[in-house]
């Protein structure tokens, strides 16, 4: 243990971690093409949702720039179906099917099984969020991001979290079939209470304190403080204004973080429950 620790900081080693990961990451791609209702899921579904929310747009029952809150929607989509739903089931298949147990035995860690395992399904959902906003930009007229890194501070965050929610929720989700009922608290909160549905300044109190910390709500403001600048409740006060409305945000998604980490590592189970 202690020799490993030692030749861990070396940077072949950090380059072989990268190919192991890629390697992982390619065999799981290959298993998503292989399954079509998966491979629907990650990338039709997304889509669809984006264009039933669109008519609402047109029916003017969501206020704001409509190009912008596609870009938003669609990212809430992509977040919760190629990453977190379809994690979710991928990760149980592999565990029942003992193919974690078999790679834990090789030279790749832990990290690198997981990283491996979420690769593709990350690479859909940041390619059609990144399709999305070309196509906002070129046909829906949205200018350039307010700030472009706190645009990305929120993609990054809010994939970090629902990677990890995914890892957790396989702890109670025995099998494929049930990640259908595992996953649907969180899948039916987060489209329901993230901010775009309706305003949440329309809920009461503690219902609105609950929903602004749930973690789909922080990335959305996050999201939106970085392509317009223009804050929840349709300030657009500049960069400062946006910079200090997206502290709590922040905050909340590094507690979801630590929280669905520390979850994750304590009740994480690599092989099947007998």
């Amino acid at each position: 243990m202690s020799a490993e620790t030692v030749t861990s900081s070396r940077p072949g080693l950090s380059r072989k971690a990268v190919r192991r990961i890629a390697a992982l990451g390619r065999a799981e791609g290959v298993l998503l093409r292989r399954n079509r209702i998966a491979l629907l899921t990650a990338v039709v579904l997304p889509a669809c949702l984006v264009f039933w929310f669109s008519t609402s747009l047109h029916a003017g029952a969501v206020p704001g720039p409509k190009a912008a809150t596609l870009v938003l929607w669609l990212a809430a989509a992509a977040l919760l179906m190629p990453v977190y739903y379809n994690l979710v089931t991928a990760m149980v298949a592999r565990r029942e099917d003992l193919v974690f147990k078999r790679l834990r035995t090789g030279e790749a860690t832990d990290a690198e099984i997981l990283s491996g395992t979420a690769a593709p399904a990350v690479a859909i959902a940041w390619v059609q969020l990144a399709v999305a906003a070309v196509a906002a930009v070129v046909i829906g007229g949205l200018g350039a991001p307010a700030d472009a890194l706190l645009a990305a501070a929120a993609l990054v965050l809010g994939t970090a979290v629902f990677v990890l929610l995914a890892a957790v929720t396989t702890t109670v989700t025995r099998t494929v079939e049930l990640a259908q009922a595992t996953t649907l608290p969180v899948l039916l909160l987060s489209f329901a209470f993230n901010g775009l549905t309706f305003p949440l300044a329309a809920l009461p109190e503690p219902v609105r304190s609950v929903a602004q910390a749930l973690p789909l709500t922080s990335v959305v403001t996050l999201l939106r403080l970085g392509l317009t600048g223009t804050a929840v409740g349709g300030g657009h006060d500049g960069l400062a204004a946006a910079g200090g409305a997206a502290v709590v945000p922040v905050l909340v998604l590094a507690a979801w973080i630590a929280a669905a980490a520390w979850a994750a590592r304590r009740w994480f189970r690599w092989e099947p429950r007998r």
